[in-house]
């Protein structure tokens, strides 16, 4: 009897019989591939993701305070997305989101709603590519922070990238301070280090609370001390204006959520270059919707930024990779 004699051919490249039927789920797989990245990469990509998502929420978010008082503004943002949380904290279950640290949940609650208190009053009368170069000056109060109290290691490129993204932000706003209307870019600018506060206390608890738990207390916390204001100033809603907020609260807490995940996988200093990506998202955002066509400082400034951000990435990518890195579950994602 004659043996047939089967010539198998290769595969093509990427897929390998494992990665073929690979039966885990597209975000699990990601999430192995991701593990073996260093972290200051890992952060650089949850920070990326959190801005793209955040300048869409500040998007809706100037439009709604363009239509209602700015309190009622921030005081639904908040309550639409703890109601949101509220049925998976039921069906994970209440003990899975008790805090091990309560008083730095409502500490870190309290510094955000005084910086949103600063930040809702002046977006009405800031155009959004402005709102987003101001909000870059938190990462300098962000850095000496870190500096000062997490002793955090300060290399000479991440303080010349965030330097040269400042200056670029400088060249954005710049010309603005001196006109019309500059009082409330001022109000706006001095949010900037009460956020830089709250962000270096969500780095502190990252160390014993999920990126679920923060989120969850944040809601919770800022939906409260909000609670008064936004009575006060209350005034109908619409169902358009009700379906505005709801979309507003879910890309907020994907928002927060990739941001605490970015603290929880590298250095406060490591992750905030990236941020000056905003500025880009922010102007196209703006032109689309408010048609607000970015100046020549801006397209210049975004260039310094972009330039900046895009040199330091690559530098933080080649600083080391871990050998072998477990990946870690997420209970909460």
């Amino acid at each position: 009897m004659q043996l047939l004699r089967v010539r198998t051919l290769p595969l093509a490249p990427g897929l390998e019989p494992d990665a073929a039927a690979d039966p885990l789920p597209l975000h699990q797989r990601l999430a192995r591939h991701t593990a073996t990245w260093s972290p200051a990469s890992r952060g650089l990509l949850w920070m990326a993701a959190s801005g793209l998502i955040f300048s869409v929420l500040n998007t809706g978010m100037r439009s709604l305070a363009l239509q209602l008082d700015p309190m009622q503004t921030q005081f639904v943002r908040y309550a639409t997305a703890l109601v949101m949380l509220l049925p998976v904290v039921l069906w994970s279950g209440w003990r899975n989101y008790r805090p091990q640290n309560i008083g730095g949940q409502f500490t870190r609650g309290a510094l955000h709603t005084m910086g949103l208190v600063l930040w809702f009053l002046s977006l009405p009368h800031i155009t959004l590519p402005a709102v987003t170069a101001i909000g870059f000056s938190a990462p300098i109060f962000m850095m000496i922070g870190a500096r000062i109290f997490f002793k955090e290691a300060m290399h000479w490129d991440r303080w010349l990238a965030t330097l040269l993204g400042f200056a670029g932000v400088l060249v954005v706003v710049g010309p603005k301070l001196g006109g019309g209307g500059g009082w409330w870019y001022l109000v706006m600018l001095a949010s900037a280090p009460v956020f830089a506060a709250s962000f270096l206390l969500t780095k502190v608890l990252t160390r014993n609370e999920s990126a679920g738990v923060i989120l969850f207390w944040q809601a919770l916390s800022v939906s409260l001390f909000s609670l008064p204001m936004g009575l006060l100033t209350w005034q109908p809603l619409s169902a358009g204006q009700w379906a505005a907020f709801v979309a507003c609260g879910a890309l907020g807490n994907a928002g927060h959520y990739c941001l605490t995940r970015a603290f929880a996988a590298a250095d406060v200093s490591a992750t905030q270059s990236v941020k000056f990506l905003d500025l880009l998202w922010a102007s196209v955002l703006g032109l689309l919707v408010f048609g607000d066509v970015p100046t020549q400082s801006t397209l210049l400034g975004g260039a310094v930024i972009a330039a900046a951000t895009l040199w330091v990435a690559r530098r933080e990518s080649r600083r080391g990779r871990p050998t072998q890195v477990a990946p870690v579950e997420d209970p909460h994602a």
